[in-house]
C-alpha cells in the first residue's frame, strides 16, 4: 500500500467516525426539541453504540479483505 492511499484512507476513517460518532448525536441533541431530554438522549446513546458497532465491524471486514 502506497503512503498516500494509507494518508487517504486514515483521513477517510478518522471524518467518517467523527460524523457518525459526534456530530449526529450534536445533531439528535439539538435539533429534535419535539422530544423530552431523556428521549434525546437514548436516542443519540443508541446512535452513538450502534455507529460504533458498525464502524468496528466495517473496519474488521475492511481489513479482512486487506483493503486497509
Amino acid at each position: 500500500m502506497s503512503w498516500f492511499r494509507a494518508i487517504l484512507s486514515g483521513v477517510a476513517i478518522v471524518v467518517v467516525a467523527f460524523a457518525l460518532l459526534v456530530y449526529v448525536p450534536h445533531l439528535i441533541l439539538t435539533h429534535l426539541t419535539g422530544l423530552e431530554r431523556g428521549n434525546r438522549v437514548a436516542l443519540a446513546t443508541a446512535w452513538f453504540v450502534l455507529s460504533l458497532i458498525g464502524q468496528l465491524w466495517g473496519l474488521r471486514r475492511l481489513q479482512s479483505r486487506q483493503v486497509i
